[in-house]
């Protein structure tokens, strides 16, 4: 490393450590030339991942404007701000934990759909009515009816859940025989 006072390229490190952050080495150095002091840090260097706009038009990918459409669609809904942000997260990790450094916006605005579908039927609804630009009531109407007709993995789960609850009781008042006697009593 190249003293800043001297120019010298000899010189030893002093010291090491991680920065407050986490995200960078801090590094002091001496010059055995000068033998005056300086601070390196030593960072990851991040490539700048890119969003490839449907004009063809390239942009850096802002995480910000990903959430703000989540959160238009989600508005009034009971969802948290946690799962959003484990929504977002998700989709990032897919997109970007590749050697590919640019993403077609299609393909982030599919994965936020698929996210929104399993979390909320009606926010996937919000969103996919201003993503995918409906032009008219009929293609609005034609994406209703077809995710109306693919049974709902919540619905699913809502099922087997009461399912499991019914069945619980069954077996608890099959154990329980002045359980059902009071049950009858109070029907009367």
């Amino acid at each position: 490393m190249k003293c800043p006072f001297c120019a010298e390229d000899e010189g030893k490190v002093v010291d090491s450590r991680t920065s407050k952050e986490g995200d960078a080495i801090r590094r002091r150095r001496e010059c055995l030339n000068c033998g005056r002091r300086f601070t390196t840090y030593e960072r990851i260097e991040e490539v700048a991942q890119m969003v490839i706009k449907k004009d063809g038009r390239r942009e850096p990918f802002d995480r910000w404007k990903m959430k703000s459409g989540i959160l238009k669609a989600i508005e009034k809904r009971p969802i948290s701000l946690d799962q959003i942000d484990g929504v977002i997260d998700d989709i990032e990790r897919q997109l970007f934990n590749t050697s590919e450094h640019e993403v077609p916006t299609r393909a982030i605005g599919e994965a936020i759909m698929d996210r929104l579908k399993k979390l909320d039927e009606v926010a996937y609804v919000r969103f996919a009515s201003v993503y995918r630009q409906f032009k008219d009531l009929n293609e609005f109407m034609s994406e209703l009816k077809r995710m109306l007709s693919e049974p709902s993995q919540r619905s699913k789960v809502l099922n087997q859940d009461s399912q499991a609850d019914g069945e619980k009781n069954e077996a608890a008042d099959d154990l329980n025989p002045s359980a059902k006697a009071r049950a009858k009593t109070a029907s009367r």
